[in-house]
């Protein structure tokens, strides 16, 4: 059985609810909380189709802020508009 087809498989999500789950996230993480972002829809590549811009940010924070994103990345594409 193809394993890999399933772990690849992300999970359909609106622009508002990748807003959420990213300002969720980053307000976990201590040195994250208070960081400016906005949640962009970007052209389909193989990897994604919506990035996050991040304003405001500490540089003790650039690393995690962007690990933390990369993560939701990888687990959500944004839904197609209806």
């Amino acid at each position: 059985m193809d394993f890999d087809r399933y772990l690849a498989a992300k999970t359909p999500a609106t622009l508002e609810e990748i807003t959420r789950r990213v300002m969720f996230a980053l307000d976990r993480h201590p040195l994250c909380r208070g960081i400016e972002f906005e949640v962009v829809r970007t052209p389909r590549s193989r990897k994604s189709n919506w990035t996050v811009t991040l304003q405001a940010v500490a540089s003790g924070a650039l690393w995690e802020a962007s690990e933390i994103v990369a993560d939701i990345q990888d687990a959500y594409e944004l839904a197609a508009a209806a």
